[in-house]
This record gives structure tokens, sequence and C-alpha cells, in this order.
């Protein structure tokens, strides 16, 4: 009972720095998303923030993947999600823009990342979702420093080139330890691992914000205690780390539950 009221509580904070985020959008007039808390998800026609803006129709837009994953996140056991934290879909895209950058870095302060062992950060740019995944920014043992890495994870991993965020992601990184007052901060970042793992691919043009969706899912339940990392790759996360069949079943499970 204790570890729910707690959690009612995180949903509640977040939920107030979700009503910021729209008040700084609306304040620079750009129409967002309509963000409520009400668990079940909310078709809206309005117009996306530009980034949120989908290439192909029918493309998870950023008002309906928040909604989801809010959904996903409150049906995960206690014990499951004790190490990990997720970001606002649009915290990344954001950061981008230097009138938003300071904004979103409080943001994240106030969520204390460094406390838990993976931090979930969507990125929606170029019209396409991927997922980014920190692990143990925070950790002080000889164990968990050496483990320190950043998972990019992308459905269209053969199509695109993922590693075109790796200065924005690097960047971003440096700033939320300099944001954190974090010792050697700048030396720290630069040897950082980010690794792009070999990660099940969509099969179609539109897919990507359900698929990150899933990723976030399977991560959750396959991250080991101890998080490790195999020639270049995580122990856990390979190209056959589902099937479509399975991927299949998630998205119209999410799709459903949302009517």
């Amino acid at each position: 009972m204790a570890k729910r009221k707690i959690r009612e509580e995180e949903d509640d904070e977040s939920g107030a720095v979700l009503i910021s985020v729209k008040q700084v959008i609306f304040s620079k007039k750009i129409s967002l998303r309509s963000i409520g808390a009400s668990p079940r998800c909310r078709r809206s026609n309005r117009r996306v923030h530009r980034f949120a803006n989908s290439r192909h129709q029918g493309m998870l837009n950023s008002g309906l993947f928040d909604c989801y994953l809010r959904n996903l996140w409150r049906n995960f056991p206690e014990d499951k999600i004790s190490d990990f934290i997720y970001l606002d879909c649009l915290w990344f895209s954001l950061y981008t823009e230097e009138s938003y950058k300071g904004e979103v870095l409080t943001w994240i302060k106030n969520k204390h990342i460094f406390s838990k062992k993976y931090v979930f950060i969507p990125i929606v740019l170029w019209s396409h979702w991927n997922l980014l995944i920190i692990c143990n920014f925070g950790g002080s043992s000889q164990l968990e420093l050496k483990t320190s890495c950043m998972l990019l994870l992308d459905s269209l991993r053969m199509a695109d080139d993922p590693m075109r965020l790796e200065p924005l992601i690097r960047k971003f990184a440096l700033d939320i330890y300099e944001a954190e007052a974090m010792p050697k901060s700048k030396a720290r970042v630069s040897q950082i691992p980010l690794l792009v793992p070999e990660v099940p691919q969509q099969r179609n043009e539109k897919d990507c914000g359900y698929f990150v969706l899933y990723y976030i899912s399977k991560f959750v339940n396959g991250a080991p205690e101890n998080f490790c990392i195999t020639e270049g790759y995580t122990c856990f996360m390979k190209e056959d780390w589902f099937d479509l069949e399975d991927f299949n079943g998630f998205r119209d499970k999410l799709k459903s539950d949302s009517i």
C-alpha cells in the first residue's frame, strides 16, 4: 500500500510537470497535444508539435504515445519498475530548441534520475521514434561505473543512421550531469559507450512509436539486476529479442485498451 501511495504521488508530480510543459508550449503559441489525467487515451485532432509530426499517415503521435506509456507503466508490477524511470516523450525534442533547454533540464533534475539504474528517454525527431536508455549514470560502485552506457534502440536501424543522434545525445547527457553538479562530467560523458543493438525491426513505415513502447515493455521485464555488456552489445537484447507476432499482439492490445 505504501509503494502504491508513493507511485500515485509520483504520477501527481509527473502530471504537474506535464502541465508546466503545456504552459511553456502554449506560451510560445505552439499547439502541442491534449494532456489529461485520465488513464484512457483520447484521440485528438489538434495539431501536434512539429517534432511529433508523422511523415507517414498512421504513425503514432506524441499525445497517444504519452497516454499509452502512462497506461503501460501503471500496469507494471511494483517490484519490476523500482529501478526504472522514464522521461516525457517530448522533452528531448524540446531540449534541442535553445529557448526550452533550461526548462527541460530543470524538469529532468526534479525527476532525480540518478537514483535509478535505468532511464527511458523516448526521442521523436525527423518524424521518427527512437528509444534512448541510459544505464547506471548515477552509480557509485565499481560495477555500476564499469557498466554505465547509453543504448539507442532504432526500429529502422537498417534504413536510417541512428548514430546521427550521437552529438545531440552526448550534449544532452553532459548538460544533465552539469545540471546535477556531478564531478568530472565532461571526461565521464565522453567515455560512456553509446551502443546501437541490432534489435527487431519494423516492417512498415508507421510502427516506430509502437516499437519504442514495446522495447520499453520488454526491457522492463528482461533487464538483469546487474547490467552487462558483451562484445559491444547487451547480453539479452538481440535480433531475436522478440518475434513480430508477439509485437503485433502488443500493439493491437494497446489500441483496443484505448477505445
